[in-house]
């Protein structure tokens, strides 16, 4: 029948859909690209390890005498893969009187949702980092930033690979520090750049990135945000996202099921620190 709208056809445009969603899915996630990947191969358990191995110490020798046996005993971290998902449903009419592209729509409904939950899960494991910068009574300032990044240098870490992931709200109060409270001082580049532009940039040799994606702990205005390393944190990805449809003909409508398997987890405490502060803008 003409017009017809059935399984067989959206089916068609779901290669778009995933496409849309996996890309609004990979823009919009901040923690991802900043923690340990592992990608899970069909059949291989929900379970990933990931072996911890322990810093090791070299030791002067005299000539002619023996080196020390020293043992490595590893430790392991286990990341459980989980799904996470969201159902939306297409009617027929909503199809074919929309002004917008309603399948680019459900991409980027689909790809926020996932992309929000999976940097939420991360950051989430800030609040078990044993080592935290502030008692979340006050505004984040330059010198606490430093005082994380110096206590991650102290474990042998170089800059590179190490990120600073804070809400807004905490910030807007760096960069009030910075910019003797956006009182433009004319003192340097980092200081500049954040007037112009709202972002921090680079602070301390790490960059700096806001999400709006982090809860707080459970006080307006109280957020736990991170100084990390890239093996502090780990994610492993079953599946990115995947899409079925069902078809309700009373409803003349499809129901779109969009699911993500992954799981996270710390992989190693001390390469990581929180900062717990209090926003100035929301007490």
């Amino acid at each position: 029948m003409a017009n017809e709208t059935t399984t067989t056809t959206l089916s068609e445009l779901l290669p778009e859909i995933v496409y849309e969603a996996m890309f609004i899915a990979n823009e919009k996630s901040i923690m991802r690209g900043l923690v340990k990947n592992y990608n899970v191969p069909l059949g291989a358990g929900k379970n990933v390890n990931v072996p911890i191995y322990p810093r090791q110490t070299a030791a002067a020798v005299a000539e002619g005498t023996d080196l020390v046996n020293a043992a490595v005993d590893t430790t392991s971290a286990i990341l459980t893969v989980s799904e996470v998902g969201l159902m939306t449903t297409v009617t027929d009419l909503a199809r074919k009187t929309a002004a917008s592209n309603v399948i680019a729509d459900v991409g980027r409904l689909f790809g926020e949702a996932i992309a929000r939950k999976m940097d939420q899960d991360l950051m989430a494991l800030f609040d078990s980092l044993s080592v935290t910068v502030g008692d979340g009574t006050g505004a984040l300032t330059a010198a606490d930033v430093f005082n994380a990044v110096a206590k991650l240098r102290s474990q042998g870490l170089s800059p590179d690979g190490i990120s600073c992931v804070l809400h807004p709200e905490i910030a807007y109060d760096l960069k009030a520090n910075m910019t003797n409270t956006f009182a433009d001082p004319n003192a340097g580049d980092v200081q500049n750049e954040a007037m112009r532009t709202g972002f921090v940039g680079m602070l301390a040799g790490i960059p700096v990135y806001e999400s709006g994606n982090m809860l707080d702990t459970g006080s307006a205005g109280d957020y736990k945000g991170g100084v990390i390393h890239t093996d502090s944190l780990g994610l492993a990805v079953l599946t990115d996202i995947n899409i079925e449809v069902e078809r309700d003909a009373s409803l003349r409508a499809d129901e779109l099921v969009g699911t993500a398997t992954y799981g996270v987890g710390e992989l190693n405490d001390a390469y990581g620190v929180a900062m717990h502060m209090q926003s100035s803008i929301n007490p």
